[in-house]
This record gives C-alpha cells, structure tokens and sequence, in this order.
C-alpha cells in the first residue's frame, strides 16, 4: 500500500460555495456527510479582488457546527484580527505570506491566541517564502486558483508546489491543504503529491447529495476517476 492510500482523506468544504440564505442548514449538510473541517474564505476587496464576509458570519458558524473551523484571512494586514477570530472559535487561522510584513510575528500572535496557525501560499509565490517560519507552522495552504473568487480553473502547477510543500514539512505535523479548483478530477494528483486536506468549494456545495459528494473526493483522492 502506498503512502499516500495510507493517508486518511480529509475534505474541508469552502463555505464560500454555500447557500448563505440557508446558512445554518448549509453547515448542517456537510456536517452530516462527513466533512472533517469547514474552510472560512474572509475577503477584503483590498488584498484579493472580492469581498465575502466576516467576523459575525464566523461567529454564526461556529454556533452552527462542531467542526474545526480553518479561518482564511485573505485580508491586508491580517495580524491586526487574529485575536478577533480567534475569540470567535477559528481553530486554525490562515494568513498569506504576501499579505504579511512581519509573518514571524503573526504566526506567534495565533499561537498565543490558542489558534492553530496557518500560512497560504498564493500561486506565483515560491515554497522557499515559507522556510524560515516552519517552525511555527500548522497548516500550509497550497493556492491551486489565484485568491479572490470560487469556481476557477485548477493550476496545474500546484501539484509540483504541493509536492515541494510535502518534502519540505517531511516528518514534521503539519496539514497540507490544496485551496481551489479541488474536484473528482483533481484530487488524485494533489493527493498523491502529498496534500492531506482537499479543500472544495464547488464539488460539495454545488451538488444536492453532499454526501455523496464528499465520498465521491475521498475515493478520486486513492483511486482516480
């Protein structure tokens, strides 16, 4: 059995996709079919070209559900809110490399705040931005879209990123999430090169059986189509 059959699939559903009208009943669906973490997209309309939603939608999330929450600030300057949404229940909180002036520093402040920390990495970024914080380092998150909107087109090149991620953070506990485009048809060359969450927007929320859904990404992540 390889290595990578041998990893447990874990599918994080980007509320991003969701029915915001149905929020609570949203949430409940996933939930329900077996996601393992819910992917919060906060936006800005500064640092990618969308915005989302905030610090009461996280809120309402949180009393919706027992998941882990992944918070993924997509924000200016994220440092100045990692005790906000921290407070709020974010378990792991996600700030990009390109948005930080001092990442050290904020990667300490969501330790301190009792989060896991989290760094993305958009996809003209090299893997290389990330080294000299590894140590403080929970999750990676591999950007497969640029950031700002649900629904694109896989890069291809994330898979040869999230290969590099995965020899990187070797031994080391540390999530390896691949963000975007993650569908039946995607899964396989992301899973093989070493992500250990599929994050997906698209491929759960988009279809009525979330179930199925998620069952569907966890057999494509061992098996392929």
């Amino acid at each position: 059995m390889s290595e990578a059959s041998a990893r447990p699939v874990k599918v994080a559903p980007s509320v991003l996709l969701c029915d915001y009208g149905r929020l609570a009943d949203e949430i409940a669906s996933v939930e329900a079919a077996g996601a393992d973490l819910l992917h919060l997209d906060v936006m800005d309309g500064r640092f990618v070209p969308n915005i989302t939603y905030g610090m009461p939608i996280v809120e309402a999330i949180r009393k919706s559900t027992r998941l882990p929450l992944n918070t993924h600030l997509m924000i200016v300057d994220p440092g100045r809110f990692v005790r906000e949404f921290a407070d709020l229940g974010s378990d792991i909180i996600t700030v990009h490399v390109e948005a930080c002036l001092h990442l050290d520093k904020t990667l300490r402040d969501i330790r301190e705040c009792g989060a896991k920390a989290g760094v993305a990495i958009s996809p003209a970024t090299p893997v290389c931005a990330i080294e000299e914080v590894l140590p403080l380092i929970d999750a990676v998150v591999v950007m497969s879209v640029n950031p700002g909107f649900g629904g694109q087109k896989f890069i291809e090149g994330a898979v040869d990123k999230t290969r590099r991620v995965a020899k990187m953070v070797a031994g080391m506990p540390v999530e390896i999430e691949v963000d975007g485009g993650v569908s039946v048809e995607t899964a396989k060359r992301v899973w093989d090169a070493g992500a250990t969450v599929l994050v997906a927007g698209s491929a759960v929320f988009r279809r009525p059986d979330r179930k199925a859904a998620i069952e569907d990404l966890r057999r494509a992540a061992i098996a392929g189509l």
